[in-house]
């Protein structure tokens, strides 16, 4: 995990950012995370101490603290009560809802967890018997089938990105990839006969996705034209190996196919309504589920989650769809003399 120029790093973390990367195959992205939430915890540590004076006329003085100074002994000073006001801070002084305090006391856990069991540089967690903050659970945003069927619709076939843009679709709304998956695909992630492909997926994990007739097809016009599209501003092919290319020959970057799918959503009359190529993630499992009646242990393989508890919540999307159906009931408001 890289910091910037100006960044100097300490030893004590980035022990644990290394191990979280090179061993537990994290990605950079989840890395840079952990850093950037343990290091607010360290800068709120070393201001609540007294160690650093902030300048209070300058709106930017907390985010300039350097953290050089915390070394071993530093981190195996912290308190719980240190901890507690760091998470009382986080929601009176900072606005940060449960989800964004628990998703920085996870951190700190590991931080501590990796240096009290792994390291074996500091003997006690201040954190263990910490509860995590009451996040509540909310169902998934999906696209029903009918709007589904309206994003395909949307894309114009007499544009010169059709069949790409049609094949990206497509596959979020059959297969549920993730982002970073679809555009991570390589030509040579498809089997010969196109009915299997594989996607490497979070912590670096491959797995298998099967890809049924709709896929097959919008594959098969795609790759007609995949290098067509790969010079359509002149330029050639840089990523031989990409399945998606932009039209400057590049892999497509998370940013286009976000924008693609964006632009789709709108022509579908579909925008403001929080949808996100996420949310084509979540439509995939939700029609899977809920009208192609999969098995909630096979859905979890499909999305390649690790815990079935994750694809669980698919199953509550279908426990609402139930009690509407019987508050849909013509009798249901029905009442006794």
């Amino acid at each position: 995990m890289n910091a910037k120029p100006a960044e100097k790093i300490p030893v004590i973390l980035q022990s644990f950012l290394s191990y979280k990367e090179t061993i537990q195959g994290r990605s950079r992205l989840t890395v840079q995370q952990y850093y950037t939430d343990l290091r607010m915890f360290f800068r709120f540590l070393l201001v609540s101490r007294g160690e650093v004076e902030l300048d209070r006329s300058d709106p930017e003085a907390f985010s300039k603290v350097s953290i050089d100074r915390v070394d071993r002994d530093f981190a195996a000073s912290v308190t719980t009560d240190e901890v507690y006001a760091f998470l009382l801070w986080l929601a009176h002084d900072q606005g940060n809802r449960p989800a964004a305090r628990a998703r920085k006391l996870s951190a700190m856990r590991s931080f501590y967890k990796y240096h009290t069991t792994k390291s074996h540089q500091i003997e006690n967690d201040p954190t263990r018997d910490i509860d995590t903050p009451n996040v509540k659970q909310a169902l998934p945003k999906y696209l029903s089938l009918d709007e589904s069927r309206a994003l395909l619709e949307s894309v114009d076939p007499s544009s010169e990105t059709y069949r790409r843009d049609y094949c990206m679709i497509t596959f979020f709304l059959n297969c549920g990839m993730r982002l970073s998956e679809l555009v991570g695909i390589n030509l040579q992630d498809i089997d010969s006969d196109m009915r299997r492909l594989t996607v490497t997926g979070k912590g670096s994990k491959q797995r298998t996705v099967y890809l049924n007739n709709a896929c097959r097809l919008a594959l098969t016009e795609y790759l007609k034209v995949r290098e067509q599209i790969g010079r359509t501003e002149g330029h050639p092919i840089r990523d031989k190996q990409a399945l998606f290319l932009s039209e400057r020959g590049n892999r497509i970057s998370n940013k286009t196919v976000q924008w693609v799918i964006k632009k789709h959503l709108a022509l579908a009359g579909l925008e403001g309504k929080g949808y996100s190529t996420h949310k084509l993630r979540h439509t995939a499992a939700t029609l899977m589920y809920n009208n192609g009646g999969v098995d909630i242990r096979v859905l979890k393989d499909i999305l390649g989650h690790e815990q079935l508890t994750t694809t669980q919540i698919y199953t509550h999307v279908s426990d609402r769809k139930l009690a509407e159906a019987m508050d849909a009931n013509p009798l249901s408001d029905e009442k006794p003399e």
